[in-house]
């Protein structure tokens, strides 16, 4: 008989599914494995979760097979919140779930295409991924037959509302999830494990795109020592491989600070539960002040050197045109949506109806759906 309960080893501090505040629908499945997990495969399962694999990062999804899409980045999240999540002994597959449905919601275009969205919302609740993820994993999936969404545990619905802080959220959602209180330390270390992928596979990405260069890097305390030491130990290495090698040691030298510095929080606060956690209601999860103040300098450098960068500019005015097109074609002509959105305009309204519908597309979907609507002449 195989032993599906939790495993024995999690530190008092970590949450259980066992000590889960549950669904919001009671379930009679009969299914034995822990909730956290269960919620992990529900989420691999989904529709928005395969999406993921066409929704650009920095670079659009047509631009070349070696980029980042939202699906390898959030597999490189879950991967280093395990690998956090393991040596705290903390609960691995609520971190993996969560890492995992962290950007369902996110639009195609990347952060373009959600400052699109926010901006055309203006006056309807705005547009924001978090809440969007939120509303993928409660409403907008539709797999089972006596509720919408996916009925997620309060925990993980809790930790995918309030990643990096989401505002402007309905009143009405927050006071479910415990308002002004922190979640608890899987979900905070998603926000860390997020910034760390992110930081390192654009270095990468940009290295290949040509729009950064090893020169350019040297100007990075943080890149600059990384390198110089995988230097040190293959004098001989070629920069193709050093690229490689900084990145992995980066992303190891930032897993190891993270786990340490959290630690020493944990200790500092006596935080022996999780109800502990909301007792003394602090961010237990960051970086020690150092490698805190080098991740800054890094984020700069990349939001100066990459994401301004004037090729991505142009990829940019391309995104805001094609979905201000769509969004104002369809808010016009709802007839234009499939039956299954147009059922949804009584309750939710046209306009968020629509928003719905395009955070839905992949990148290649909104262009072709474009083109559809506005080029007359078919391409040979």
């Amino acid at each position: 008989m195989f032993d599906y309960s939790e495993r024995p080893d999690l530190a008092p501090y970590a949450c259980k599914s066992g000590e889960s505040r549950g669904r919001r629908y009671l379930e009679t499945s009969g299914d034995p494995r822990p909730m956290f997990e269960r919620d992990r495969d529900r989420i691999i399962h989904c529709a928005a979760f395969r999406r993921l694999e066409y929704k650009t990062q920095v670079f659009l999804n047509h631009e070349g097979d070696y980029y980042r899409t939202r699906l390898t980045h959030s597999l490189e999240v879950a991967q280093i919140g395990k690998a956090v999540a393991r040596r705290l002994r903390l609960n691995e597959d609520l971190t993996e779930a969560l890492a995992l449905a962290h950007d369902l919601g996110h639009t195609p275009f990347g952060h373009t295409g959600e400052e699109v969205l926010n901006q055309l919302m203006q006056g309807f609740g705005g547009f924001e991924h978090n809440y969007q993820s939120f509303r993928v994993v409660d409403k907008l999936e539709q797999r089972y037959p006596d509720f919408d969404g996916l009925n997620l545990s309060w925990e993980v619905r809790e930790g995918i509302l309030k990643h990096s802080s989401p505002h402007d959220l309905p009143t009405t959602i927050l006071d479910e999830f415990l308002p002004g209180v922190v979640p608890s330390i899987e979900a905070q270390l998603i926000n860390y494990a997020d910034e760390i992928a992110y930081n390192n596979h654009d270095i990468d990405d940009g290295l290949k795109s040509g729009y950064l260069t090893l020169e350019l890097l040297k100007g990075v305390e943080l890149w600059a020592r990384m390198a110089s030491r995988v230097r040190e130990r293959y004098p001989a290495i070629d920069d193709r491989r050093l690229v490689a090698r900084t990145v992995s040691a980066l992303i190891g030298m930032q897993i190891t600070d993270i786990c340490e510095t959290t630690w020493a929080n944990i200790q500092q606060f006596n935080v022996n539960s999780p109800d502990d956690l909301r007792q003394v209601n602090r961010v237990l999860v960051h970086f020690s002040p150092v490698v805190e103040a080098e991740s800054l300098a890094l984020k700069r450098f990349l939001k100066e050197r990459l994401y301004r960068h004037h090729k991505v500019d142009k990829m940019r005015v391309k995104a805001e045109h094609v979905l201000s097109r769509l969004f104002e074609t369809y808010v016009k002509r709802p007839n234009l949506l499939s039956p299954k959105y147009r059922r949804r305009i009584e309750q939710d309204g046209v306009e968020r109806t629509v928003a719905d519908y395009l955070a839905g597309m992949t990148d290649r979907y909104a262009l072709d759906d474009y083109r559809v609507l506005f080029e007359t002449v078919e391409r040979g």
